[in-house]
């Protein structure tokens, strides 16, 4: 885990959930998966979409070329935990398909213009991932 995420992962568990800096404000959880090729647990924070009843992540890592570890590791296992506030919770990590894909990521978009940018900075399609 890069000194970054873990100074926010940090912050985020001292705080009850709430972080200061880019992330300020904005929804954030502590999403948990089982490294693909060590077994390892790793931790990455990760703005969240709370649509309804359903909660999502997006693989952005802010419009790079390639997917984040933590979508390779949630692929393999999909089992995983999230922590939101002082909650912590299992869940299955499910990528939705590209119909509802595009949907929900323009719904994020229009909260987080960033996201916006991010996909507009890579070829590739940006997956959104249910966490059920």
């Amino acid at each position: 885990m890069s000194d970054w995420n873990a100074g926010v992962i940090d912050e985020f568990r001292a705080n009850e959930g709430k972080v200061g800096g880019m992330f300020e404000g904005a929804p954030l959880l502590i999403l948990t998966t089982t490294g693909a090729k060590t077994g390892t647990n790793r931790e990455a924070p990760l703005m969240y979409l709370d649509h309804g009843d359903r909660l999502f992540v997006f693989a952005s890592k802010a419009g790079a070329d390639s997917h984040p570890d933590w979508y390779h590791n949630a692929k393999a296992n999909p089992s995983v935990s999230i922590e939101i506030g002082t909650n912590t919770v299992n869940k299955t990590a499910v990528e939705v398909d590209v119909t509802e894909r595009d949907t929900i990521y323009a719904e994020q978009a229009g909260r987080f213009p960033q996201f916006a940018e991010y996909a507009a900075g890579t070829d590739r399609v940006i997956p959104v991932i249910e966490l059920t």
